[in-house]
């Protein structure tokens, strides 16, 4: 229900106001230094959270649904410190429940030395790590399939808008908007959120991958810190990330599912080769994409001026056998950007172009290439 922040000369104090009690862990995470507070999922109502100093402790700190079912407060800090037993106060005069967290100084050898993951939610982790990439899906009715992937989300805000829109929230708009319109035109559809939540970069990739994707989007919102920049960009995985992941891939994912279905042995010299060419294959798919998606989209908002189309060492385009591409809507930092990005019509607009510009994709619209390949 609220956060207080009391800054003293030998400690920090984060006071957390609960309706009711959790059971909540406090541990600390080096590299870079901070303190993680991980809890059951609950409802954050703290209107207006304090800003910390800076001359304490702790230097930001943010907080939202990390999975379902499971909350987080990541506190970032400003110099290493010791954390004490957490204290759970009962309900009195006025207050619900109050978590007290004591941050002390601490040398960065005594602080590296009490970090790390606690087993248990080690092992949670890696359990849900492991369900993300053992889904088992069967492509219905031969259509084809979209995965769309919503930037961000629970804990992980994303970019802040001039006019306090959120990244997260506009991409998850959007993407429910685009999966409605691509479901109309008889495209099979899943989204790697529905809601606001955290999703780990792997489990993106890895759910594209179990749901035999034929296409990837992942949704974003740009920031600058020119205000004036802005437009929209799309950027496809760049060829020197392609190449080291190749090799990558061939040490530690299941080679059966790469490469058709071959099941090439761990020291077949050529293995690295073929996968290299495979993801080569899945580059110009995405690139074809990319091309005619701009198109499309320079009807429907305004694009960036100098190289919409870019490459990059982007970790969620990385699927060896889905061809991916990652769309950033417009700069959040740019007042008329962040204004069109607030309205239903806008998103409508751009969904509807993304959603032609997939279609066509799957049709090979030669005209759509052509067009493209003149910018």
């Amino acid at each position: 229900m609220s956060a207080r922040i009391g800054e003293h000369a030998d400690r920090t104090r984060l006071v957390l106001e609960l309706s009711d009690p959790v059971t909540l862990r406090a541990f600390s995470l080096a590299n870079p230094n901070r303190v993680i507070l991980d809890m059951p999922e609950v409802a954050w109502r703290m209107g207006k959270p304090p800003v910390p100093t800076g001359s304490g402790l702790i230097k930001a700190y943010r907080y939202g649904v990390f999975r379902t079912g499971n909350s987080r407060m990541v506190i970032d800090l400003n110099r290493p410190a010791r954390l004490a037993e957490t204290l759970v106060i009962p309900p009195t005069a006025g207050f619900g429940y109050r978590v007290v967290i004591d941050m002390f100084p601490a040398t960065q050898t005594a602080f590296e030395s009490d970090a790390g993951w606690p087993a248990d939610l080690k092992k949670r982790e890696a359990d849900a790590e492991r369900r993300a990439r053992v889904a088992n899906v069967t492509r219905a009715n031969g259509k084809k399939v979209v995965v769309i992937d919503p930037g961000h989300g629970g804990i992980d805000s994303g970019a802040s808008g001039v006019n306090g829109l959120l990244e997260k929230d506009l991409v998850l708009a959007e993407g429910l908007m685009l999966a409605r319109e691509l479901s109309a035109r008889g495209v099979t559809v899943f989204l790697t959120r529905e809601k606001d939540g955290y999703v780990p970069l792997r489990d993106r990739v890895a759910f594209a991958r179990a749901h035999k994707a034929d296409l990837f989007v992942s949704l974003h919102a740009d920031s600058h810190s020119d205000a004036t920049v802005s437009g929209l960009s799309i950027y496809t995985i760049s060829d020197g990330r392609s190449d080291r992941e190749a090799s990558a891939l061939a040490r530690r994912e299941n080679q059966s599912d790469i490469i058709a279905g071959v099941d090439l042995p761990a020291d077949y010299a050529v293995t690295p080769i073929l996968i290299d060419l495979a993801q080569r294959d899945t580059i110009n798919k995405s690139s074809r994409f990319a091309k005619g998606a701009l198109v499309q989209l320079a009807g429907a908002t305004a694009i960036l001026p100098r190289s919409p189309h870019r490459s990059a060492s982007l970790a969620v385009l990385t699927a060896p056998d889905v061809p991916a591409v990652l769309i950033e809507l417009g700069y959040l930092s740019n007042r008329s950007d962040a204004g069109q990005m607030k309205t239903d019509s806008w998103r409508a607009g751009v969904a509807g172009a993304i959603a032609t510009a997939v279609v066509r994709y799957f049709a090979g619209d030669s005209a759509v290439l052509t067009a493209a390949g003149t910018r």
